[in-house]
C-alpha cells in the first residue's frame, strides 16, 4: 500500500539533502579549489624575505617558520631554525629535490614547500612545511563555510515557506475537485498571484461550467429522445387500441403503424450509428482515401429530386478540387443535408464543389441565430421546434475525416460551408 507523502514533507526531505551536498562539498570539494590560490600565496610568502636578504642570511628572519639554505661555491650553509622546520640527514640529499626554481616535495610523508633564487654563484633557499598551507584553509573555510551554511539555511526557509503557500493552494484546488458537482459549493477561488496555478484554477473551473452545462444538455438530450421515442410509440399504441376497440380499419391502422414503426427505426439507427461515429473517433487510424465526390453528389441529387418537383437541384464543380474519406461517410452527410434542405428550400438547394469545398445552399427561411450555436448537438431543438440526430451525424462524420462544417444566414436562404480542417 502506497504511503501519504505531503509535499511540505518531500521538500524537507530536498533541503535536507541539499544540505548535506552543500556540506560535503565545502569540506571535500572546497579545499582542493582553494589550494591552488593557497600554493601561490606561500611562493610568495617565501620569495619576498630572499629578495631583500644581504649576502649572509639575516639573523633577525631566522625565529620565523621559514628555513634558509645558502649554497656558494658548494658550500652548504643553513639558518639554525632549520631542524625546527625539517629533520634531515643528508643536506645535499635535500638540496636536490629542490631542482625548480619553486616547488613542493614529499620527505617523510610530509609535504614541504620551497623558492629557490640565484644570484651569481650563489643560491638561496627558503623552505617551509604545510603549517602555514594548513592555517590559512582552516582560517578561509572557518569564514566562508558560516556563511554559505547561513545562506542556504535563508534559502531553505524560503522555500519552505513558498511551498507551503504553494500546497495550500493545491489543498483548495483538491477541496474543489472534490466537490466539482455540488453545486451548493463555494467555487470561488481568490488568487492574487497570477500564476500558472491560478491558470489551473481557472481551467478547473471552466471545465466544471463545461461538465454542468454537458449535464444540462445530456439531461435535455434525454428528455427529447424520450419525446421524439414516445411519439410514434403513442401513434401505433393509440391505432391498436383503435383496431381492438372496431374504431378504425384494420388496413388502415396497419399502413400507420408501418409507418411510425419505420420512423422509429430510422430514429434508433441513427442514434447507434452516432454512437458508432464516437467509437470510431477513438481509434487511432482511421482509413480515409480519395473519392470522387462529384459522382456520389450527383447519384444523391437524382435520389433526393423526385421527393419535390418543384424544388430545382443545381450541381457546379471544378476537376482540380480533391476530396478524402469514404464513399460510405458522404453518403451519410448528403443523405442527412440534403433531406434537411428538402423540408426547408423553396425553390432551390445548389451543391457547389470548387476550391477543395463543398458548399450546400438552399433559398428557405433563415435559420434564428440563437438556434445556430447548438444546431449541432445532438436532440437539441432545432428549426420549428424539431428534433435530430442529422446535423450532429454530419459534425461528427466530417470530424472523423478532418472536415469541418459551418453555417451562414445568406440574404436569401441558409448554406452550409464544408472545408479541410488545417
Amino acid at each position: 500500500m502506497n504511503k501519504t507523502f505531503k509535499l511540505s514533507n518531500q521538500l524537507l526531505w530536498v533541503v535536507a539533502v541539499a544540505c548535506v551536498i552543500i556540506i560535503t562539498s565545502l569540506g571535500i570539494v572546497l579545499p582542493r579549489m582553494i589550494m591552488p590560490v593557497l600554493e601561490s600565496n606561500i611562493y610568495s610568502y617565501l620569495r619576498e624575505p630572499l629578495r631583500i636578504m644581504n649576502d649572509q642570511v639575516d639573523k633577525s628572519l631566522l625565529n620565523t617558520k621559514i628555513a634558509y639554505i645558502d649554497i656558494n661555491n658548494d658550500v652548504v650553509s643553513t639558518s639554525e631554525n632549520i631542524q625546527d622546520i625539517i629533520r634531515y640527514k643528508d643536506i645535499k640529499d635535500l638540496t636536490n629535490k629542490m631542482r625548480e626554481e619553486q616547488g613542493k616535495f614529499v620527505y617523510y610523508n610530509k609535504t614541504y614547500y620551497y623558492y629557490k633564487i640565484k644570484i651569481n654563484d650563489e643560491i638561496r633557499i627558503a623552505l617551509t612545511d604545510d603549517t602555514y598551507i594548513k592555517e590559512e584553509k582552516t582560517k578561509m573555510i572557518s569564514k566562508i563555510f558560516p556563511i554559505v551554511i547561513l545562506t542556504f539555511l535563508i534559502i531553505g526557509i524560503l522555500l519552505v515557506l513558498w511551498s507551503t503557500m504553494i500546497v495550500r493552494k493545491i489543498e483548495k484546488l483538491k477541496l474543489k475537485i472534490d466537490n466539482i458537482d455540488n453545486d451548493d459549493f463555494n467555487h470561488n477561488i481568490n488568487f492574487e498571484v497570477d500564476d500558472e496555478i491560478k491558470s489551473l484554477s481557472l481551467a478547473i473551473e471552466d471545465m466544471r461550467l463545461s461538465l454542468k452545462n454537458q449535464g444540462e444538455i445530456r439531461n435535455q438530450m434525454y428528455q427529447n429522445i424520450s419525446h421524439d421515442f414516445k411519439t410514434p410509440i403513442s401513434v401505433i399504441k393509440s391505432y391498436i387500441e383503435a383496431v381492438d376497440d372496431g374504431i378504425e380499419d384494420n388496413d388502415k391502422a396497419l399502413e400507420v403503424i408501418k409507418e411510425q414503426t419505420n420512423k422509429l427505426e430510422q430514429k434508433v439507427q441513427s442514434l447507434l450509428y452516432l454512437n458508432k461515429l464516437d467509437y470510431l473517433k477513438g481509434i487511432e487510424k482511421f482509413d480515409i482515401e480519395e473519392v470522387d465526390l462529384r459522382k456520389i453528389v450527383e447519384e444523391e441529387v437524382n435520389k433526393f429530386k423526385f421527393t419535390n418537383k418543384e424544388i430545382n437541384f443545381i450541381v457546379e464543380s471544378d476537376k482540380k478540387s480533391k476530396y478524402y474519406g469514404t464513399i460510405d461517410n458522404w453518403e451519410t452527410i448528403l443523405d442527412n443535408l440534403l433531406s434537411n434542405f428538402i423540408r426547408y428550400a423553396q425553390k432551390e438547394i445548389k451543391v457547389t464543389l470548387k476550391n477543395n469545398r463543398v458548399i450546400l445552399y438552399n433559398d428557405g427561411e433563415k435559420i434564428d441565430d440563437n438556434l445556430l450555436e447548438g444546431i449541432f448537438t445532438p436532440f437539441r431543438k432545432g428549426v420549428k421546434g424539431q428534433f435530430g440526430l442529422g446535423l450532429s451525424i454530419v459534425k461528427k462524420t466530417l470530424n472523423l475525416m478532418n472536415y469541418d462544417i459551418f453555417i451562414k444566414n445568406e440574404k436569401k436562404g441558409v448554406s452550409f460551408t464544408i472545408i479541410p480542417k488545417k
